[in-house]
């Protein structure tokens, strides 16, 4: 199926009669295009939240991974659709999940400076804060500047047991 024709742009563009059409005729709601993305990846990150539960209903799973391991979350949360973020944790999927570089959808919402999915994130899960991907970087890391969003994921030092500061 090419991809103009195929489920991923009704999607994209969060044209659910046409993606209801596809879904009743037998193409898969978790069929990959060519680059390993999902029709529930492009809804996810385009924020057609329609999209995302009429993918949902027919059996898209919520952390099936692209080529380069990233999720449908990872993608809501780089960016910033919140509602979907609630959507899909709603439906089970991974808050800790990470892609091929080590990242969580806090890392993808730090990097692309989406305050408000980094704090939705926080909320459901604030261990993620301390995560750190393949080199070794939080998601304040990736964070430009040291304006909320920094602060907001900053982690506080561990302390060892015998009572000296470790790096979270």
């Amino acid at each position: 199926m090419d991809w103009e024709r195929g489920i991923w742009p009704a999607a994209l563009e969060g044209d659910t009669a046409r993606l209801e059409r596809l879904l009743r005729s037998g193409v898969p709601a978790y069929r990959p295009d060519r680059s390993g993305y999902t029709a529930l990846h492009y809804a996810a990150r385009a924020g057609q939240l329609e999209a995302v539960e009429l993918l949902l209903a027919a059996g898209a799973a919520p952390d099936t991974p692209t080529g380069g391991g990233a999720t449908a979350l990872q993608r809501a949360a780089g960016a910033g659709r919140l509602a979907v973020i609630r959507r899909l944790t709603a439906a089970g999927a991974s808050l800790t999940a990470r892609d091929q570089r080590g990242q969580t959808a806090l890392h993808r919402a730090a990097e692309a400076q989406r305050t408000d999915a980094c704090r939705l994130l926080l909320q459901m899960e604030p261990a993620l804060a301390a995560v750190r991907d393949e080199r070794g970087r939080r998601p304040a890391d990736l964070v430009t500047g040291d304006g909320e969003l920094r602060q907001l994921l900053m982690v506080e030092p561990e302390v060892s047991p015998n009572g000296s500061a470790e790096p979270g």
